[in-house]
Order: structure tokens, then sequence, then C-alpha cells
């Protein structure tokens, strides 16, 4: 990341808070420029805050410190700034923050434990407007002060339990979060960092009450931080687990989801946030889509293919016995937050597939992806998630950032589906019926994964492209652990499931393929002897 061409991050909060200590750790961290708005001023004014206060009021302080601030704000180049308590109750100083984050800046706020940084304002730190009364004055700057720091704060970091080292390492991975925008008629971020849950409040924001936390139970670990979070922020949780994988997609399952909501007193005010992999978040969208004709979702991802596929898009569903993802809706979350710390404990093979559905957005729009898996093929193979490895991390990261771009563009064009976003479908109508037919044994990425080398040989079949694509695909997704071939189930039973596909048109089937890296095409109503050919290919090698 090239620091120098990043905004000011501004640390906002209550004295005592630790902003000071916490941002001047952060900067080291990255090695950045840490700027304090109280030494601005004191040097300014050539005396100290409390001087000036005794010398001249509160309200001659209150203006030194806003031209100092606002100057920063407008001309400083990249760093962290930490301002004063009181700074942003300031109208000019408000207002400049406001401006700041409309133009995309980060704005954490140091969330202070009440009785923790009372102690330390009132007893380790000199502060002249804290001189009488000391506990209670700080008691009554906090309850007015807090509403404001809410609606200004792009992030929150809690100081509750937890150390300056611990309070600036989360902060520096907030600096380090990559950020893509959905766009079209219901915007939203999705937030690509080992820092991003620390958004949870700010998405779900004041007017909620509860939120069920809906996850499953190989993912408990995440699903502990995030209710934690949660409740430090004073939400009600109700935590619903739900069986892993696909078994957990069943109206079965949302019927149990939606029996605990009523009984829980949910409204229209209240959330849902899905923790887990893409069937989870499926299912916590589905829900949340649903219950009282829709309340705000955030999708917490915690594996490759979730990050990069099912949580983001709108697209919420369940499974019949039909066919996979037949029972649904279009629905989009308030945000995404995909924090690859949740990485470290996926088993290798389930990392390895949701390099499937990355693949595929290198084939059908962007192939530097193609070349990042060429290139980095042994690291990928051997990730641990080792939040000590910057190097392969920051490749992952690279690699998710590009695939979600990938995907919104096509979403934010089309969040239906009734005409580029079946582009995303690459290899999917293959990789479906192999789910079905193995009763959703094989992973959806290997799946998908087989799905691609099928539509490759289709399309030469077609003669929209030639062998060279089809070797290609086979030899990239082989040398990442991928599956590219398939010998379950009859000819009859795949062409029985296809025809089910969401993209069939009355009872003609329609593929998409490519003539070449990053063109994909429709292929409506294919003879089915080239179809049944591709088939065959597929079968062996």
């Amino acid at each position: 990341m090239n620091w120098e061409d990043m905004p000011v991050a501004v640390l906002i909060g209550m004295p005592g808070a630790g902003k000071t200590r916490v941002g001047k750790l952060a900067a080291q961290i990255l090695n950045l420029p840490f700027t304090d708005a109280d030494q601005e001023v004191e040097q300014r004014a050539s005396r100290t805050i409390s001087e000036i206060v005794r010398e001249d009021g509160e309200q001659y302080f209150r203006k030194i410190e806003s031209d100092v601030v606002c100057r920063i704000l407008h001309c400083f180049k990249g760093g962290i700034f930490a301002l004063g308590g009181g700074s942003p109750m300031t109208p000019d100083i408000y207002d400049a923050l406001m401006q700041y984050r409309h133009q995309g800046g980060i704005i954490i706020h140091i969330d202070a434990d009440p009785e923790e940084a009372s102690a330390r304002a009132v007893h380790g730190l000199k502060r002249p407007l804290l001189e009488n009364n000391a506990k209670q004055r700080w008691m009554e700057l906090y309850e007015e002060r807090q509403p404001v720091y809410q609606s200004l704060a792009t992030a929150s970091i809690p100081s509750h339990g937890t150390t300056p080292k611990m309070m600036a390492q989360r902060l520096a991975d907030v600096l380090k979060e990559r950020v893509v925008h959905v766009s079209g008629v219901e915007p939203y971020d999705v937030h690509i960092g080992p820092g991003a849950t620390s958004r949870l409040r700010i998405l779900l924001g004041n007017e909620t009450h509860r939120v069920a936390l809906i996850h499953t139970r190989t993912v408990q670990r995440h699903a502990d931080h995030v209710r934690s979070l949660l409740r430090q922020a004073g939400y009600v949780v109700s935590d619903i687990t739900i069986p892993d994988a696909e078994a957990g997609k069943t109206v079965q399952v949302a019927n149990g989801v939606w029996s605990r909501l009523a009984e829980d007193g949910f409204t229209r005010s209240d959330a849902i946030v899905g923790v887990g992999g893409g069937a989870a978040t499926d299912l916590a969208g589905f829900v949340a889509a649903t219950w009282m004709r829709g309340i705000k979702y955030v999708n917490c991802p915690t594996s490759l293919l979730a990050m990069v596929d099912a949580s983001v898009g709108g697209k919420t569903g369940i499974n019949t016995i039909q066919g996979k993802n037949l029972v649904g809706s279009f629905y989009t979350p308030v945000g995404v937050l995909a924090d690859i710390r949740t990485l470290c404990t996926l088993p290798r093979d389930i990392f390895i597939e949701g390099l499937g559905e990355v693949a595929k957005c290198g084939f059908i729009m962007d192939q530097r992806i193609l070349q990042i898996l060429e290139e980095q093929v042994d690291c990928l193979c051997h990730f641990d998630g080792s939040v000590h490895n910057d190097r392969i991390n920051d490749i992952v990261t690279e690699l998710i950032e590009r695939s979600t771009i990938v995907k919104s563009r096509y979403v934010s064009v089309d969040l239906k589906e009734s005409g580029p976003r079946e582009f995303l479908n690459y290899g999917h109508t293959l990789g479906h019926a192999i789910e079905q037919i193995e009763h959703f044994s094989w992973r959806h990425g290997q799946a998908v994964s087989v799905g691609m080398v099928f539509a490759a040989e289709l399309s030469n079949l077609m003669g929209y492209s030639d062998q060279g694509l089809v070797k290609y695909h086979r030899e990239l997704l082989q040398s990442l652990g991928l599956q590219t071939s398939w010998s379950g189930g009859s000819w009859e039973q795949v062409l029985e499931v296809m025809h089910r596909d969401k993209k069939t048109r009355g009872s003609q089937l329609r593929f998409i393929i490519i003539d070449r890296i990053g063109h994909p095409l429709h292929l409506n109503n294919p003879p089915t002897d080239a179809v049944h050919a591709a088939f065959e290919r597929i079968r062996s090698e």
C-alpha cells in the first residue's frame, strides 16, 4: 500500500480513551506520521491548553483549536491525526469532519469504557475542563458527546478489556482495509481486511435494538468475537446456531429461525448478522429478506468462497429437493465485513475450493487474477492464514478485492440477474448439477471448477474458442488443487437437473461460455449432441 497517497485517519473519542497513545503506537506499526491536535494548539499558542483556558477562557481555546484542526484536515497528506475529546462538538470542526467523511476519509472512534477512561482522565491526566466534580463532569460529557462521535465515525474500536498495544494493532488493521463499493439502487461497501468487523456498530446504527447472530457451530470462535462486539455496542443478541454447509439452507431451518425471531420480539427496526460460509450467509440473508418483509442485515463471511461469492451481490436463498437456490430473493445487505483473520482457521481443502470462484472471476473479466494465481500457486496451495506472513496475506487480500470488484461491476448494473449478471454463473450450470447429484458432498468451488472446464469444452465444440483455452483451464485449475473431471451421475440425470437451472428459459438450455479470457457470452439452446460431447470430455482425461 502506498501510504503517501493515504488520506489522514482521524481519531475521535473521550478524554482518557487513549487516542494519543494508541495513535502513536499504530503510527509506529505502520511507519506513518502522527499528529496530535492538542500539541499543535499548544505549539501555535506557545502555552499549554490549561493556561489558554485559565487565562482566556474555553471559547478562545475552541477558536484556536477549530482553526488548527480545520487547517490540518484541509492540507494533511497522510498519517494518523488524534483530536481532543471536545473537538467534534465545535460546529466548524464537525462540518469539516463530515465533509472529510463524505469524501471517503477514515474517522475512527476510540470507544471508551466509561469507568476505565474516566479514571484515567481524572487521576492521570491534566484536563482543564474536568477540574470541578471531575468524575461527574466526565460522565455528563460522555452522554453529550457519544452520539456525536457515533454520527461521525466510519469505524469503532472499543477499549474495554484491552491494552493500548492491542488497540493499536486493531487500529493498524482497520487502516490496512480495502473497500469495494457496490453501487446500484441500494449501494453498500465490502470491507476487506483483518479489522473489518470493527465496523459492525456503524453499519447497524443506533436505532437497532436486537440483533440475531446466525452462524454455524464450525465458526463458533468467530461468532464469539462478533457477539462480544455486538454486546459491547449495547445490542441485545439472540444467538442462533444452524447446521453447517448446505444442510443449513432448508425451509425447515429457516422456519426455526423465524420462530426464534418471533419469540424474541424482533421488529422491523432490528437486524440480522450472518457469520460463516456461503450457506450460512445465504440463509441469514434469506431470513432478513423475509422477516416482516425485510430487515437490515450484515454479512460476515468466514471462508474465501463466501468472501468472493456468496456474501456479495444480494442473492439470498434456500435449497429444495428439486434443486439448489430455487427459493430465494434478491436483497442487499447494509454491508459486508470480510475479516481475513477468519481464513486462518479454514481447513486447507475449504480454502482451495474458494480459489475456484476466484479463478472464475479471472476467466470472465480480470486476467490479472489468473496471473496472480499462476505466479503464487505454491504460496496459495500452502496458505495457512498466518497473521505473521504479510506477503501472502496481501496476495490473498488482493485476490479477494479483485474478485469482489468483478462481482460488484456485474451486480451494480443487474441486481436481479436479468442479463449481464448471469455471466457470474460461468461454470455453475454443470457445477450445481454435480452438487445436487452428489447430495452436496462435493464442495461448491470444486464443482464449479469442473463446470468451467465443461463450459470451455462446449465453447470449443461450438467453434467459439480453440483447444488452447481448454488446456489452460485444466492446467491452471489442477495446479491449484481443483478438480477438472467428474465421473459420478449419468448423462440423463445431468440433463434433467440442468433443465431446472435458473438460466433455462422454457425447455431451452442456456449456458455461459467464454470465447477468450475476459469475454463471456450467452450460449442459447446449443445442440444436445454438443452438450453431451462436452459432458463426455469431463468424464475422462
